[in-house]
């Protein structure tokens, strides 16, 4: 009997310890917000990013949450109130105005550059973007990187097409343009090798690829792990698979020289105060 209470409260005091130990872990990892490109709807968002949340929390001990918005309009209103985002996955426009005016750190970017294509089932010979006058284009809403790149095709506000900035998805915007509801689509000129049937009318520049920043005030540590993990997606078997899911061949690591003067793109959207 005495050798049986004697065993109790020593196995209490190693259960207790054990509980203790899962709290102080729980409780030393912070809450990150990440905040995500409205490139697809929130569901869709949290489909395609939640398993790299999970991957990151394992990775770094740290915990993450997502932030999505329903569309760029939103999600241009909170860039420029520096709503909370801990870290971000913005294309370079976006990536250079957080740099610049929020003091963000580059972290890592898409090791593929970024541009898109103004593609079109419409036969205008070899008239180019104006040939397209007239004609409906669509592609996502402003100021994503899509839509400021086309308004750079049609600097003539009397000469321009009738653009339709209403596309959930690039996926839409291609759908739009084969089921007849629109003649003409702004899509990544990584999509366009998948529609050999949709004419190239013309590509946009190249800005440096999509980036991962980090808020003034996340801790350096942090910063770091965030960046080794992704540095090392494409190496690691079990990881790696997330990288296909975003359509990344890997991340590299990237510098503010890089997005220098991606942010001018955006003067016409910034709010007067």
């Amino acid at each position: 009997m005495n050798n049986k209470s004697s065993v109790l409260p020593k196995t209490c005091a190693l259960l207790l310890g054990s509980l203790g130990a899962i709290i102080a872990n729980r409780a030393a990892a912070a809450d990150y917000v990440f905040a995500i490109e409205p490139s697809n709807p929130p569901e869709r968002i949290q489909e395609i990013y939640q398993p790299l949340m999970t991957y990151l929390a394992k990775a770094t001990g740290q915990h993450f949450t997502l932030a999505t918005t329903r569309n760029y309009h939103f999600y241009w209103r909170d860039v420029q109130a520096a709503a909370k985002a801990d870290f971000a996955f913005d294309q370079a426009h976006l990536a250079d105005f957080r740099i610049q005016h929020s003091h963000y750190e580059p972290l890592v970017r898409t090791a593929e550059p970024t541009s898109y294509a103004l593609v079109t089932n419409v036969d205008i010979g070899k008239k180019g973007p104006p040939g397209l006058v007239g004609h409906s284009i669509v592609t996502m809403s402003a100021p994503s990187l899509a839509y400021s790149l086309l308004l750079e095709f049609y600097p003539n506000p009397v000469l321009q097409p009738d653009i339709r900035s209403n596309a959930a998805t690039f996926q839409n915007a291609v759908d739009a343009v084969f089921s007849g509801d629109a003649d003409a689509a702004m899509i990544p000129t990584s999509m366009q090798t998948q529609y050999p049937n949709l004419t190239s009318v013309k590509t946009s520049r190249e800005f440096a690829g999509q980036c991962v920043t980090a808020a003034a005030d996340v801790p350096a540590e942090v910063k770091a792990q965030v960046k080794e993990a992704l540095l090392k997606l494409d190496s690691d078997a079990d990881a790696s698979k997330l990288l296909l899911d975003l359509g990344v061949a890997k991340f590299v690591p990237a510098t503010a020289q890089e997005y220098a003067g991606a942010e001018q793109i955006l003067k016409s959207y910034v709010s007067s105060k």
